[in-house]
């Protein structure tokens, strides 16, 4: 081989980049090699290739295969000042840039964002999501992000731009006002106006937006908790049926626990004395009621009938053992006068039975009765 033809084996006579590495820019190792004039660029799809002279951007390709001349190359040749039919090698840097569409981006919280809610106050939210980016101007992206390297993945801008989308992110959701129970139902219009909103951030840097989601946005742990004992309570709904029920159940596996182990039978003590208890207040409930109804049904007679005094005195127990004591003829009278209703005589004309009243509820007995029929008390 010739001294001519070593010479000549120098000169680079194919420009192209196979990308196989995921990088977003690509620098062509031309180093000090010389790039041949009339040499073959090749550009395939997804990618640009860009000409950089002595740090200053010249010309932009697209996808397609070209044959470098200073035809093609406007802005090269005139800062190289060449004249038309130069063909000699030259030295330039070649960026291919990346165009593709970048998915599966990360972003997330690193630190919780505090936010005021209308419902629980100052609150302090977690966030992440993913995001989508594509270079849209690949002179303005080497110019304002790339530099000089020799590679570019989307590792090396990932940190600057989730802080950028979370900061985003933070403005938007304090400007939205949107409570902290309903933020799960927000999250396809939260991201697109968070993509909108971000949007003019990315095209600074030459480089478009393509999608943004939010995948979760959480409370802190005792947040959560307070949350779910509020959701409790409105499940349960009514506490003292269900306070019934839960001693009622208790009961129940007390009673199918064996009597021999000392724990089922201090839960069967424990829920019999709860048991206890509720049927003691509900008794008393009962008891209460029949009382206001009782005094309810008085004060009813009293202004219906206009009997004053005779009529409560007649319907009251010591009424019954006044009648008694007459016969049945004199006790009709007195009692049509005082507008009172006579008891019932005995067959035989004597004297008419004592009623008898349960000394626990003050109902009043059945002849003969051996328990109340109102409480269940012995008489």
């Amino acid at each position: 081989m010739g001294l001519f033809d070593f010479i000549k084996g120098q000169f680079i006579e194919v420009i192209e980049w196979l990308d196989d590495t995921g990088s977003m820019v690509y620098r062509f190792p031309v180093y000090d090699n010389a790039i041949k004039m009339g040499a073959k660029l090749v550009v395939r799809e997804s990618q640009a290739a860009v000409f950089v002279n002595e740090g200053q951007i010249a010309d932009v390709f697209g996808p397609g295969t070209y044959t470098l001349s200073t035809q093609n190359m406007p802005v090269l040749t005139a800062l190289k000042s060449w004249k038309y039919g130069f063909n000699s090698p030259f030295k330039a840097d070649v960026f291919f840039v990346s165009t593709r569409n970048f998915t599966q981006l990360k972003w997330g919280t690193t630190n919780p964002v505090i936010l005021r809610d209308a419902e629980f106050g100052m609150v302090r939210l977690r966030g992440f999501g993913n995001y989508a980016l594509k270079v849209n101007d690949p002179a303005l992206f080497l110019k304002e992000i790339f530099g000089t390297q020799q590679d570019f993945s989307t590792e090396n801008v990932a940190g600057y731009l989730k802080s950028v989308i979370v900061s985003g992110v933070s403005d938007l959701l304090g400007e939205s006002k949107i409570p902290v129970i309903d933020l799960a139902a927000s999250y396809d219009e939260l991201s697109r106006a968070a993509a909108d909103k971000l949007q003019s951030h990315f095209m600074a840097m030459g480089l478009w937006l393509t999608a943004l989601t939010i995948e979760n946005l959480s409370l802190p742990e005792e947040v959560e908790k307070a949350i779910d004992r509020r959701s409790s309570m409105g499940i349960v709904g009514n506490l003292d049926q269900y306070m019934k029920y839960q001693t009622a159940e208790a009961l129940r596996e007390a009673a199918n626990n064996p009597a021999d182990g000392s724990a089922g039978t201090g839960i069967g003590l424990g829920a019999g004395m709860a048991m206890g208890q509720a049927m003691s207040q509900m008794m008393r409930q009962g008891e209460a009621q029949q009382a206001s109804d009782g005094a309810k049904g008085t004060n009813d007679s009293r202004g219906v009938g206009g009997a004053g005094a005779g009529g409560a005195a007649i319907s009251g127990a010591s009424n019954g053992s006044d009648i008694a004591g007459h016969s049945g003829a004199a006790a009709s009278e007195r009692a049509a006068q005082v507008g009172g209703v006579a008891p019932e005589q005995p067959a035989g004309g004597g004297a008419a039975p004592t009623k008898k009243f349960c000394s626990e509820c003050g109902q009043p007995l059945a002849p003969n009765a051996k328990f109340c029929s109102n409480c269940g008390t012995k008489v």
